[in-house]
């Protein structure tokens, strides 16, 4: 069966024919493919079409799909059991892991997925400081939590009025564009004793990559101890993919609590949030914070995350930023010959190429991007066999089993491209 057909019937069984909107390729005036098998930096689908992946599942196929020690460790657990619904030496092993490379998270508890896990967090912040309000930044997506749906970005940026959000809840959301320190700083100014946390994308990746400003990140560090407040790292994109020790290591930033996604589950649905001891405490059975799950610390996905996390170890970070600039770069050059005005965003394996006049820094930037341009450039290279985000405000992202001669196919298909 095409895409085409299985799109058909898709749609009458769901929503748009999609269980995650921006898979529907509505920004790109496209349809969606509909994916057979992945292997590598590969994709086919289900004509047997074989693309070069950039999306590596929204991030996390650092490795590679199907990587053998990852698809071993899979196998092993299957034979095992799918769920238990009780402890297991794997979230053990693997919180160890996790605590090894990110020492912030002292304490940490395992979640199904990164939307559940930053939503645990801004409970746990709610409960042990005693306060309602959360500060977040205009475009940081942080899952599909209500109080979260105030001004996200990603595929919720198609829904501004969060249709079903209380207006009791996002009131207690308070809102400011990335890289605005200043209203920051006027909010904790007039009510700082509100506020119980600021949460925030340490690079933010769902309006396109947009980098901290120099001097940000430290100051929501310096004005949440200020104030008392906790400052929550919503590293589902950047934990283990901007450094071993994510952003934070990067960075040289120590937030109170972490929130981490698919990566840490080789690609298999889960997530997970921890921070310091004292904090982490207060959740049940330890504290009165309550957060629970049947499928947490699923031994399946642990046995991938272990074997994922221990392969990242061995593998060359400051090679593949190199690589990845390098075609970064090239496809940057390749656009502005042809005419297009393109600015560049880029650090470690995750880059955006936005087609804008100007420098991207917030969310209001990136949505004057040219999405039209955007979508002929997505088309082409779709026709190419290259798979980029559906979304002009999406990452690209490369694995450390993208190939030169990927790149070079890359950037030979970005030169056919018309506008």
């Amino acid at each position: 069966m095409d895409s085409k057909t299985l799109y058909a019937k898709a749609q009458t069984l769901m929503p748009g024919g999609v269980n995650s909107p921006l898979r529907a390729c509505r920004y790109v005036n496209s349809e969606p493919v509909f994916i057979d098998r992945a292997e590598g930096a590969y994709l086919w689908d289900v004509e047997g079409r074989k693309y070069i992946d950039y999306v590596l599942s929204w991030g996390p196929m650092l490795l590679g799909h199907c990587d053998p020690s990852v698809a071993e460790a899979v196998y092993m657990a299957v034979n095992k059991g799918t769920s238990y619904g009780a402890p297991c030496y794997g979230e053990v092993a693997l919180a160890e892991e996790i605590q090894k490379l990110i020492p912030s998270m002292e304490m940490m508890r395992m979640v199904s997925s990164g939307t559940e896990a930053t939503m645990s967090a801004l409970r746990l912040a709610r409960g042990y400081t005693g306060r309602d309000k959360v500060v977040k930044f205009i475009g940081n997506y942080h899952g599909h939590n209500d109080a979260f749906l105030a001004a996200a970005g990603s595929a919720a940026a198609a829904v501004p009025g969060t249709p079903g959000v209380p207006e009791d809840i996002v009131r207690h959301t308070l809102l400011a564009h990335y890289n605005d320190l200043d209203k920051v700083r006027e909010y904790f100014e007039t009510r700082g004793g509100e506020i119980a946390c600021v949460i925030v994308e340490p690079a933010a990746g769902n309006m396109g990559l947009v980098l901290p400003r120099d001097g940000f990140l430290q100051g929501l560090r310096d004005l949440c101890t200020e104030y008392g407040a906790l400052l929550i790292f919503d590293e589902v994109i950047t934990g283990f993919r901007l450094s071993p020790g994510g952003a934070q290591q990067r960075y040289g930033i120590t937030p109170d609590l972490t929130t981490l996604g698919k990566i840490i589950g080789g690609g298999f649905p889960v997530g997970c949030y921890g921070g310091k001891r004292e904090i982490m405490e207060h959740m049940a059975p330890c504290g009165g914070v309550f957060q629970a799950g049947t499928l947490s610390g699923n031994p399946v996905a642990m046995a991938a995350g272990l074997a994922t996390l221990k392969g990242l170890q061995q593998c060359d970070y400051d090679a593949l930023e190199a690589r990845t600039r390098g075609l970064a770069e090239g496809l940057t050059e390749i656009l502005r010959s042809k005419g297009q005005s393109v600015h560049l965003n880029q650090i470690a394996s995750a880059f955006t190429i936005y087609f804008s006049d100007v420098p991207v820094t917030n969310m209001t930037e990136s949505s004057a991007c040219d999405a039209d341009k955007y979508a002929a450039f997505w088309q082409q290279m779709m026709a190419q066999g290259i798979y980029l985000a559906p979304a002009g405000f999406e990452c690209a992202f490369t694995s450390f089993v993208h190939t030169d001669e990927d790149f070079e196919k890359t950037l030979e298909a970005a030169s056919k491209v018309q506008f």
